[in-house]
């Protein structure tokens, strides 16, 4: 597999994740910026690694946690 795929089969994955926990109507203003910042985390993990499994989910992980701190 190519790493030019790998990396859009990474980002449509963590597109599609996002995509997916954004339409959720019963989250709370903290629990929705902790999901997207999962998955903006996710997706620039997949970018700066390449499509490394690892970086996308460390991506997750710290997007989700800077996500969770955030309050307007």
């Amino acid at each position: 597999m190519s790493v030019t795929l790998k990396r859009v089969s990474a980002a449509m994955l963590a597109a599609m994740l996002i995509v997916s926990l954004s339409g959720c109507a019963n989250l709370s203003r903290r629990d929705r910026n902790t999901a997207i910042g999962a998955g903006a985390g996710a997706i620039g993990g997949a970018i700066l690694t390449n499509g490394s499994g690892l970086g996308t989910v460390g991506g997750a992980a710290i997007g989700g946690l800077i996500g969770h701190s955030v309050d307007r």
